[in-house]
């Protein structure tokens, strides 16, 4: 696999706080051409480095007031290949993760309200075969919200 050096972190770090900046004034704070900031971009994007793009939408504005985080206990771990495919069935949920600890899976979702959550969690949630206990954490308020630190790993 390729390395990316000084350059690429500099570009990484710029267009990290904001995508939608144009390739003409990265160009300029890096000091290179915009030829050459369109192809480490693309090149980054070829090595995976960078790993999609788009808008940040706010749940609440949708009414999605309820962010939640829940711990989900399976029969087997084995069995999270099958359950995997049931949460994507969910919109609401957001994310999910295999886990180590204990919980088997930790998802994250958007509920409209508790009632909402309830429901999701009583009708939807638990009835997926394997699931055996869910623990609920509603988060209050998300204070940091970042990409990881573009630096050298070796630094």
């Amino acid at each position: 696999m390729e390395k990316i050096d000084k350059l690429d972190r500099q570009i990484l770090n710029i267009i990290s706080k904001n995508a939608r900046i144009p390739f003409k004034d990265v160009a300029e704070e890096c000091g290179v051409s915009r030829a050459a900031i369109h192809q480490r971009v693309q090149r980054m994007i070829d090595m995976n480095v960078i790993v999609g793009s788009g808008y940040h939408i706010n749940p609440k504005i949708l009414g999605y007031n309820t962010c939640t985080y829940i711990g989900v206990k399976l029969e087997r771990g084995s069995m999270y290949k099958d359950v995997v495919p049931e949460f994507e069935k969910i919109p609401e949920v957001v994310e999910c993760h295999f886990t180590t600890g204990p919980y088997t899976m930790l998802i994250k979702l958007y509920a409209r309200d508790n009632e909402h959550l309830m429901e999701l969690l009583n009708s939807k949630i638990q009835e997926i075969p394997g699931v055996t206990a869910t623990e609920t954490l509603i988060s209050l308020r998300q204070s940091v919200k970042r990409e990881i630190p573009i630096c050298n790993v070796n630094e």
